[in-house]
């Protein structure tokens, strides 16, 4: 049940104020008269004769709405299907990590696996160094003990 419109009033014509006694009076002619004593003149706004109907309103507005919230849905799922193919890329992505991952260790585990077989090399190259460095202090010994020998030498032979 709709409401009937309110009846649309005709303007009213400009009424011009005297500021002295405050007493409005109408303009001559329907043209708005400002007085010589500064008068304030007012004057009502014209509304519109007739409203559309309700019902076309209603179908307009249930038209647009329902355009707005396909609008809203295929933006959802729109950034759904984003979302998915992010998934999918980020999982392809973890997938080639793991792989690489795996592969490091793999290499890593090969790696210890040949050091630990060259240690017995190694300790052996550690102990010839030991013996080096043992042999080298007891050359400059030996060097040491030979020049004091050879200016003892020298010293009785000047004798």
């Amino acid at each position: 049940a709709a409401a009937a419109p309110p009846a649309a009033s005709a303007p009213s014509p400009p009424q011009t104020v005297d500021s002295a006694s405050g007493e409005s009076h109408q303009s001559p002619g329907g043209a708005a008269k400002k007085p010589d004593d500064a008068g304030v003149e007012t004057a009502e706004e014209a509304t519109e004769p007739s409203e559309p109907d309700v019902n076309e309103l209603c179908k307009d507005m249930f038209t647009k709405m329902a355009v707005y919230l396909q609008g809203e849905l295929t933006a959802t799922c729109e950034d759904y299907k984003l979302l998915e193919n992010m998934n999918k890329l980020t999982s392809l992505k973890y997938l080639e990590m793991k792989d690489i991952a795996v592969n490091i260790s793999r290499n890593l585990k090969d790696l210890n696996h040949e050091y630990a077989s060259l240690q017995p090399y190694l300790d052996q190259i550690n102990q010839i160094e030991e013996r080096v460095a043992a042999l080298e202090q007891a050359a400059y010994r030996l060097d040491a003990y030979s020049k004091r020998l050879e200016a003892k030498f020298k010293k009785l032979e000047k004798r």
